[in-house]
């Protein structure tokens, strides 16, 4: 997000932490995001609710009438609070919605301090659908009903992962919102170490990295970013030897395969 989208954002995240702490935050979370579908089924209440020239009360006013006696006080609160901000388009406001239901969805495993945990499972979902072309292909078909997706993601992570994980994944499967599934988890395992105050470092290796190494390449990333660092390893031989870093949109490429790739490049030219 730019611009005015960016400064309401981190309002919006400011007084979000008021709201779950009094909270049901699971509750908070579903909720937040059956209005994020609501949003995208309804292109004018969208527009309209993200329009700088319509009164912001008039905006909070709306959301009270529309959601008020579907969804709990603080789900209103929070939406009346994003609709009264300014948007610079009506995605950022949507995109906002979003995130708020993920903060609110993790909430418990904050508090508990595990929301690496949560991180480690979104990734490790993502190796796993990467794998399994068969798994990939029933969760992704777009003419499988989207309650047959969710017994089947039910079927295979109910009691096995973090109930917040559960339900994130369910979201990213059922309701993909124009993201591929691995862009999907990889998006909402990127809000949850936002939320955590670290970065997530892809690292793709030809070999498994012993815990020293991990804890060193932690240490060094770390001291780059100036934050805490979240390392998801990602065991690939085909990239021979050397190591492939992507922390965000930033890769740092120091493979084999990256290096004769550059090298075929530079012949190409």
């Amino acid at each position: 997000m730019r611009g005015i989208s960016r400064t309401s954002l981190a309002e919006v995240a400011g007084r979000l932490d008021g709201v779950l702490a009094s909270a049901d935050t699971a509750a908070l979370g579903r909720e937040l995001f059956e209005v994020v579908a609501l949003l995208q089924r309804e292109h004018s209440l969208r527009r309209w609710l993200a329009d700088p020239a319509n009164p912001a009360d008039a905006r909070s006013n709306l959301v009270g009438a529309l959601l008020e006696d579907k969804v709990s006080p603080a789900t209103v609160l929070v939406v009346s609070d994003v609709a009264r901000a300014n948007w610079s388009a009506p995605r950022d406001l949507v995109d906002t919605v979003e995130r708020t239901a993920v903060f609110a969805t993790v909430a418990a495993a904050e508090g508990e301090q595990r929301l690496g945990e949560l991180e480690d499972e979104l990734f490790r979902f993502g190796r796993i659908v990467v794998a399994e072309p068969a798994l990939r292909a029933a969760l992704t078909d777009e003419g499988v009903a989207a309650d047959h997706k969710r017994a089947l993601v039910a079927g295979l992570l109910d009691g096995k992962t973090d109930p917040a994980t559960l339900a994130l994944i369910t979201e990213v499967v059922t309701r993909p919102r124009g993201r591929t599934l691995e862009q999907g988890l990889d998006h909402y395992g990127q809000l949850v170490a936002e939320r955590a105050k670290r970065y997530i470092a892809v690292v793709r290796t030809a070999v498994p990295l012993s815990q020293d190494r991990q804890e060193r390449l932690q240490a060094a990333l770390a001291r780059v970013y100036d934050r805490p660092i979240h390392l998801n390893i990602d065991v690939d031989p085909e990239i021979v030897g050397g190591l492939s870093i992507r922390v965000g949109d930033e890769v740092i490429d120091g493979t084999v395969a990256g290096r004769l790739a550059e090298v075929r490049r530079r012949l190409a030219g």
